[in-house]
């Protein structure tokens, strides 16, 4: 965006690209690693909020920690290794990303609500408006986008 101010131009700079707001974490598969994921998906919401203005209802806050409890509990306890969460965020959605070294790709089961466990992707698919899993050289990756609603506050 440029204004214009008595014939001089005055460059605003928000004609500048933004990027969305990336950060990474890496873990092993020990015990806790779920909730450190979670409370770095938290953080990491608290950031966007700060540096994008983000405004993230709670609601939305618990839907993106789902998330990421059910893309990492799959990760932690189908792939055999490590795994990785990336998260990508800007004012209006939020890409909760899990890389881990099992080539199997994770399954849909129908809805059945006599079934105990096995719940993880319908609830993703329930939260998330687009959903993706390609495989990558070391296993496989799976992206889930959650919009973001903003607060009635």
């Amino acid at each position: 965006m440029t204004e214009h101010l008595d014939g001089s131009v005055i460059p605003t700079g928000f004609d500048v690209p933004v990027d969305p707001l990336r950060r990474a974490a890496h873990y092993s598969g020990k015990p806790g690693c779920i909730a450190e994921a979670r409370a770095f998906a938290a953080a990491f919401l608290k950031q966007l909020g700060t540096e994008w203005c983000a405004d993230v209802d709670p609601r939305t806050e618990g839907e993106v920690l789902l998330v990421v409890s059910e893309l990492v509990t799959n990760a932690d306890r189908h792939s055999n290794g490590p795994y990785i969460l990336e998260m990508e965020g800007t004012g209006a959605a939020v890409a909760v990303v899990v890389y881990d070294s099992s080539v199997a790709l994770p399954r849909r089961f129908p809805k059945d609500p006599e079934r105990i466990g096995r719940h993880g992707l319908e609830i993703v698919h329930a939260l998330a408006a687009e959903i993706a899993v390609d495989r990558v050289p070391v296993g496989k990756r799976i992206r889930a986008v959650v919009g973001l609603r903003p607060s009635s506050a």
